[in-house]
């Protein structure tokens, strides 16, 4: 949620300011770029160079900054319009109580009454200041504003007493941020199901027969999905990959019955599913318990049909939105129509190999989404991060229909 996020971390003087250093590094692991106002007074709490050093922009504190005889103009306008979000943590008493009336003194202040993007405050305080009538009107009238309060926790406070005022913990503050960020994506509230990857089906304890799939584009639209809200189940065949969104459950499976058998336990409770997996077609009817060994120069093995997961699916939704892939060599077009008639799917997602850049293992993949009512949107060669959220506009379009 927060990649590539642009936020503008505001530090006032409270005691609590000492934990910005650990905030902001968690701001920047999960991928945003952190820009830092303090107030005056907070920099006696925290040092400026710290926080510049791990957020590697300059922080700010003044409207003016003087070096070498020159003088140059912090902008509180250009910071406001800057952020993608604002976030005041510490927030003191005083912070939260010259927002909610509109005072500007000082280079933070400028930037909140500037700020166009959704603003967040963590309040830090004493709790007999936390619970005083005025200060929990200023966090009311910072609501009423639309702005977001991140609860103070209960615990042992600087003045030695325990109660509620404590700043919530760098690690809440970031999920708090992250939730609320979701809850305003177009997936948000939805579960979505995707397979990915190859399914290897045993000759014996070695051998497989499988396919070349690297599960790049699953993965990817899992990820794209995550980004967009969504709560995904990825299952998954063998492959190197990794996730680490905490959105996606990942089902690590080998085979195709096995694969079968887990996209059917979650089925019922998904509102979208999409077949991104290569399955194998056929399985050994009678895996070997040993390794097999060499008696001649040829070997017959007898393949048996495995199950078709996304037209097993197709019987039973009650609702889900079901997209498949047709991975295709000829006849391209009429192939993928026929399967998404076939098995009862939503829409198909189509691949050619005749599409220099697309098919297994490149990081690049040029598709054709098609609908059940015929409409056919093709899409330019792109990575497959790129196209993995042109597929899941083009559903989120037909949810919406």
């Amino acid at each position: 949620m927060l990649v590539s996020k642009r936020i503008l971390l505001g530090i006032t003087g409270g005691i609590a300011a000492y934990k910005t250093t650990f905030l902001t590094r968690l701001l920047i692991q999960a991928g945003a770029e952190v820009r830092i106002v303090m107030t005056p007074a907070s920099a006696d709490f925290v040092s400026p160079l710290t926080l510049a050093t791990l957020s590697k922009n300059e922080v700010l504190s003044s409207f003016v900054r003087e070096e070498d005889g020159t003088v140059d103009w912090n902008n509180h306008v250009e910071l406001g319009l800057w952020a993608d979000l604002m976030l005041i943590a510490p927030a003191t008493a005083n912070t939260l109580s010259r927002m909610a009336s509109g005072a500007c003194d000082n280079l933070l202040l400028a930037c909140y009454l500037s700020a166009k993007c959704p603003v967040f405050v963590a309040p830090a305080m004493d709790l007999d200041m936390y619970k005083h009538p005025s200060t929990q009107k200023s966090l009311k009238t910072l609501m009423d504003y639309g702005n977001s309060v991140i609860p103070a926790e209960s615990g042992e406070l600087a003045s030695g007493l325990i109660g509620e005022g404590r700043m919530a913990e760098p690690e809440t503050i970031v999920a708090h941020l992250q939730a609320a960020l979701r809850a305003k994506q177009p997936f948000s509230g939805k579960k979505i199901l995707i397979t990915a990857g190859p399914t290897y089906e045993a000759i014996d304890p070695v051998r497989f027969i499988g396919n070349h799939s690297s599960g790049k584009m699953g993965y990817a639209l899992a990820e794209a999905a995550a980004a967009m809200g969504a709560e995904v189940i990825l299952v998954s065949g063998p492959t190197a990959l990794k996730i680490a969104d905490p959105q996606i459950r990942v089902i690590p499976v080998v085979s195709a019955v096995e694969m079968h058998t887990e996209s059917r336990r979650y089925f019922k409770e998904m509102d979208i599913v999409i077949g991104a997996a290569a399955v194998a077609d056929y399985r050994p009817e009678h895996p070997a318990s040993e390794k097999l060994k060499k008696t001649g120069d040829s070997m017959q093995i007898n393949l048996v049909r495995n199950p078709d997961i996304i037209a097993s699916l197709g019987r039973e939704k009650t609702g889900q939105f079901l997209v498949g892939f047709a991975l295709e060599t000829e006849n391209e077009l009429a192939y993928a129509k026929k399967k998404l008639k076939e098995k009862n799917l939503d829409a198909i997602v189509l691949n050619s190999l005749r599409d220099t850049g697309a098919g297994f293992g490149s990081d690049t993949n040029k598709v054709t989404f098609i609908d059940k009512n015929s409409e056919i949107t093709p899409f330019e060669l792109k990575t497959k991060a790129e196209v993995a959220t042109d597929l899941l506009h083009e559903i989120h379009k037909r949810l919406k229909d």
